[in-house]
Order: C-alpha cells, then structure tokens, then sequence
C-alpha cells in the first residue's frame, strides 16, 4: 500500500542530494565506478565519555535518539558504560534485514525511499539482505500502545477476520512481497464504515491504490484511514465522533486482496510525518 504523505528527512543532508544528483542509468550500469562502500562498513565509531548520555550523544551528531538505540543493540537497555564504543550513522535511519524475495522497489514503496538511493549508499547490491534505510519509518516494540487504551470504537458493525495483516506479507492475489501499511478486514461491498475514534476528517477523496479513501486526525498525534470505500459519506474538516459512518465497504483503487474487505491503517505523528502503525494493539 502507498505510504501517503510519508516525509523521509533526507533532502537536507547534503550526501543524499549528492547521490541524488549523481545517480543514472548509466551508473547502474557500470557500478564499480561509481558506488561508494555501503554505509553500514563505513559506520563512525563513538567511545561513549563520562557524563553523556543517549540523548546529547545524539544531538551532537545531529540525530535522533532513537537512530542510535535501534541501529546499537548495546543502548536497548539503556545507556552502557563509559569507554563503550556505539555505532554512529551519518544520518538518521534504521537497519533493515529483508525479507526473502523483497528488491530495491518493495523497500520504495514501503519506506518512501527512491529505490535508486537506495541502491547506491547500500553498495549497489543486487539481491538486498541487510540494509540501511535513510529517514524515519519506526513502529512501536511488539504490542505497545503508547500511554492510551485503544481506540474507542471499531471501525466495522461487527469483528472481522483479518484477511491480510500488517507488516511484510506476501500478496495471495500474485505472490509477491509487499510492506501492508494497515490490516484488511474482510467485509461485504456495502457494509457500513465507521470512525474508529472522534476527529476532523483531513482527506477525502480518491487515492491511487487506496482508491476511495476517507482520513481522519484525532488527538494525541493520531490518524486513521479507511481505503477502498465504495463511496464516501464524510467531507472535508468535517467534526466527526467515534461511531459516525464515514463511506462503505467496496474495492476501489488496487486492493492488495481480492475478497472485499476495509483497508484500515493506523498512523502515528512524527517530526517526518504520519508512520505507520500495526492497527490490531489498538483495536478493542
């Protein structure tokens, strides 16, 4: 599914817009001129000194915390002591293992990421496996919600079956590897969407691939998307309540699934935009 409005905070950084600039065919084809070492071997190394801690080591080097913790399994539990060496990334982003099957496009289209910048500050492989992916796409550690209790209603008349989960999945529909933004509930065409919580709805409209597509912001930082609507019964900076319909279930735009079902995503508001969540820890 498109990530819509994802912000990746690369423009600014000056080695980005390089590999930007640089990056065409013609470098593809002879890639040994052209390609630096991938970024996860040429990874500054940092002696952690008397005093500091995650956060001002971080700001020294212009990053965000949480850079540092999720690329050093050494600073999960905290900070270590004094004379630890930790990894230090050039810019913020995390470390991918990929999964089996998954190319340069797959990470594209989950991470917001040109597949071509991809491929080069990687080292130009052909066949990724572990990767460095520039910018911000983080979801919360398995099953945390915060400091709130969920959403309030649920977006369907009644529980559904989950017909394609969050995360990497492969599509039933043509086998092939996708990052699924959201979870599909599986619904008859014309059964009735609901907000999953009280908001102003912020986007209304079609979409290419979440076809009809219904977003509301509600507070706390959070968003929900309701997509393949059938047709949509909400407008623009419309006030809605938990509970109110806002379309119906159908199989516009490009369902990853072929059974009708609600495309329902969960988004979280971060500095480089609105990331997506595993909707399930939220729902009641």
């Amino acid at each position: 599914m498109v990530l819509i409005g994802q912000i990746i905070s690369i423009a600014s950084h000056a080695k980005a817009d390089d590999l930007l600039a640089r990056f065409n065919s013609e470098a593809i084809q002879d890639e040994t001129k052209i390609c630096p070492a991938p970024i996860l071997e040429s990874l500054e190394i940092h002696k952690i000194e008397p005093g500091e801690t995650i956060e001002s080591i971080a700001l020294n080097y212009n990053l965000l915390p949480e850079t540092l913790v999720r690329i050093n399994d050494n600073l999960q539990q905290g900070l270590p002591p004094a004379g630890t060496e930790i990894k230090i990334p050039p810019f913020n982003g995390v470390i991918l293992q990929v999964p089996e099957g998954a190319n340069w496009k797959d990470l594209e289209t989950a991470y917001g990421v040109r597949a071509d910048v991809l491929f080069e500050i990687n080292g130009c492989q052909k066949t990724p496996q572990t990767v460095f992916i520039p910018g911000v796409n983080w979801t919360p550690a398995s099953g945390e919600v915060d400091n709130y209790t969920g959403l309030t209603n649920y977006p369907l008349p009644k529980q559904a079956k989950v017909g394609l989960a969050y995360g990497w999945q492969v599509k039933p529909n043509n086998g092939s590897t996708i990052f699924h933004s959201g979870i599909d509930l599986l619904a008859e065409t014309g059964t009735p969407v609901s907000a999953a919580e009280t908001g102003i709805v912020v986007f209304t409209g079609r979409e290419v691939g979440y076809g009809n597509l219904t977003i509301i912001n509600h507070q706390g930082g959070r968003q929900t998307r309701y997509a393949h609507l059938d047709n949509i019964q909400v407008r623009l900076n419309q006030q809605i309540n938990a509970g109110d319909v806002v379309g119906t279930v159908g199989t516009t735009g490009t369902p990853d699934i072929d059974t009708p079902h609600l495309h329902f995503e969960i988004r979280y508001s971060m500095s480089v935009g609105w990331i997506a969540q595993d909707p399930i820890p939220h729902l009641k």
